[in-house]
């Protein structure tokens, strides 16, 4: 158990006090392709693609979109422009702002990506890496760790994918901005999953966690306020609140700017992290803990559950309610054990 709520600091109210400096410095993600339709009224289906014709526009966005809510789709499937006599894309694929080229699969049957490139960028501080994937091709001039320009063709948008035969009219690249979960993932992947193969290291789109890029997009075209990423990190919504007894892994150096400020820690020493999780898992705001303010020698402890935010997106299944009481789902406690691993 943790002190009671009355004990602990707010989260808005700490991430507002520890906002840092520099807060409202614009971010650089541009759209990967030339398809702009997201800025025009109505624009939806000029832009997203549907999983199928009878589906709303929705179904290639963000979030629980896929199977009646219960599979979470963590990108931006953005529709083709340009094709071939044979009907096949020939949009360019673009960097999405300045970065250095961090992996790329040019092998389209070892993912349910097909051939996806992955660029890492530092934006206020925060490692962020976009994702780009069903390619036909991979720019043949990149190279791994080469630096690449916002606007820069990175590839070719196609159909590729080992999940799903993706028809002509329904070609896209699909778009996601993610968090890094750790370096350790491999290590961590074979020793849990030893049976299943792993082709793509750390690559692995597990070790990715996707945020919604659709609203960064918008909150960047708002002509009234300027858009800063790391306060939109530090601002989502909180499916819940977890406290894991780890004194230190790779996320918290990572993403230092998502790490709270608390003075008993600081004094006595840091037992382990209040961290808060959205519905997609990310965690975007984490709290050292000193063993004074922790009870219980449970590795990860549930400490609180935003109810209608799980309600309203099921698809993780991070959480569950068990009678009156929430306690963490086996996906919960795997995310957990990723995460710190």
């Amino acid at each position: 158990m943790m002190l009671p709520s009355f004990c602990r600091p707010p989260f808005v109210a700490i991430l507002l006090l520890f906002s840092g400096t520099g807060l409202f410095a614009q971010s650089p993600f541009q759209f990967p392709t030339a398809n702009h339709a997201l800025y025009e009224p109505g624009g939806e289906l000029k832009f997203f693609v549907p999983t199928a014709p009878d589906k709303p526009w929705t179904s290639g966005s963000y979030g629980c979109v896929r199977n009646n809510a219960t599979r979470m789709h963590e990108g931006l499937d953005i529709k083709h422009l340009q094709t071939d006599r044979r009907g096949e894309p020939t949009d360019p694929v673009l960097a999405t702002a300045d970065g250095t080229v961090a992996y790329f699969s040019t092998k389209a049957g070892l993912s349910n990506y097909g051939k996806y490139i992955v660029i890492r960028h530092i934006v206020e501080g925060l490692e962020i890496y976009s994702l780009y994937a069903h390619l036909s091709a991979v720019d043949p001039g990149l190279r791994m760790g080469g630096a690449v320009k916002a606007g820069a063709v990175i590839g070719t948008m196609g159909r590729t994918s080992t999940a799903e035969v993706i028809s002509k009219d329904r070609a896209h690249v699909h778009f996601e901005l993610n968090v890094f979960v750790n370096d350790n993932f491999a290590t961590w992947f074979k020793k849990t999953s030893p049976t299943e193969r792993n082709d793509h290291g750390i690559w692995n789109g597990q070790n990715l966690l996707g945020f919604d890029p659709r609203e960064v997009l918008i909150a960047e075209h708002n002509p009234v306020k300027k858009f800063s990423l790391l306060e939109f990190m530090r601002s989502q919504t909180e499916l819940c609140r977890v406290l894991v007894r780890v004194k230190d892994f790779p996320y918290v150096k990572r993403y230092a700017p998502l790490v709270l400020k608390n003075p008993v820690a600081d004094k006595e020493g840091i037992a382990g992290y209040e961290i808060a999780l959205n519905y997609n898992g990310v965690p975007f705001a984490l709290l050292p803990r000193a063993a004074s303010e922790i009870k219980g020698a449970a590795k990860f402890q549930l400490i609180s559950v935003n109810a209608p935010v799980e309600q309203a997106n099921p698809c993780r299944k991070l959480v569950a309610q068990r009678g009156s009481h929430w306690q963490l789902t086996d996906k919960g406690q795997q995310l957990l054990e990723m995460l710190t691993y």
